[in-house]
């Protein structure tokens, strides 16, 4: 019977760092432009008003403003009421 481990792997000591995701920002707070609303795996949440998904399928802020939550999709209401009505493509 042998007394010491031989120099075999183990099957231990594998363990990947966690992703984070999430939704960074909640209804009510305020966003800057650019600053990430919500990591997510697919489109659970759907891009709204002056907001634009990443490639990663994270959604970002276009314009500083607060954020809602309507339905499914993400908005930003401007907090500069002078801020020009623009469209947001549909892809």
């Amino acid at each position: 019977m042998a007394h010491k481990k031989g120099q075999g792997s183990t099957s231990n000591g594998r363990d990947s760092n966690p992703q984070f995701r999430g939704i960074k920002l909640y209804g009510g707070q305020t966003a800057q432009a650019g600053s990430i609303l919500v990591t997510q795996c697919g489109s659970r949440w759907k891009p709204g008003y002056l907001v634009q998904m990443g490639k990663d399928c994270s959604l970002m802020a276009l314009e500083p403003g607060t954020v809602r939550f309507r339905g499914r999709f993400v908005d930003i209401v401007p907090s500069n009421p002078a801020t020009p009505r623009m469209a947001i493509d549909a892809n």
